[in-house]
């Protein structure tokens, strides 16, 4: 099992709009991945995006620059 880390979790609204951010993440070389709401957090939508903390601030302008609007950003162990 791994083991859990402090991480960011962007939720969505829809699952359109989950698909749309890994999109945009792939054109813009942004890390990070699609996973499964944490049962911590409620979401409008089932999947979020995961990344590293330290990414936040580039994940946020890509997301301006994209036109993705997420539902909220949690700091969660995943």
């Amino acid at each position: 099992m791994r083991k859990k880390e402090l991480k960011l979790v962007i939720t969505f609204h829809t699952t359109a709009d989950a698909m749309a951010m890994e999109k945009a993440c792939k054109e813009y070389h942004v890390p990070g991945r699609i996973i499964p709401v944490p049962r911590a957090i409620s979401a409008g939508c089932g999947l979020a995006w995961c990344a590293e903390l330290s990414e936040k601030e580039e994940i946020a302008a890509m997301m301006r620059k994209a036109g993705i609007r997420e539902e909220e950003m949690h700091e969660c162990m995943v």
